[in-house]
């Protein structure tokens, strides 16, 4: 493999330990699509530093088992502030 795509990897997988950023957040980060940043973590990171790998996943296991409950948290913001904007509508209106 090429020298910088080594260090591109290696980089991502640091952050990732580092931050337990999700591939989605690092993607943005790092400006590279999700499939790249997963491709990365996921295959070439494998056959460049396995002890790194193995450390990286269980930090994407974690983000995958907390998926879930991160959704839901987004979906009670989002309409808790569609709430408070509903109300002062309705003040408005009064």
């Amino acid at each position: 493999m090429k020298e910088d795509l080594v260090e591109r990897v290696l980089n991502i997988a640091n952050h990732i330990n580092r931050t337990h950023d999700t591939i989605r957040k690092t993607a943005k980060i790092y400006g590279y699509s999700k499939s790249t940043i997963h491709n990365d973590v996921s295959i070439k990171l494998k056959n460049i530093d396995f002890a790194l790998y193995q450390r990286t996943k269980k930090v994407l296991d974690e983000n995958f088992a907390e998926k879930h409950i991160r959704g839901g948290e987004a979906t009670k913001k989002k309409y808790s502030k569609q709430d408070f904007k509903n109300i002062d509508e309705e003040k408005e209106q009064v």
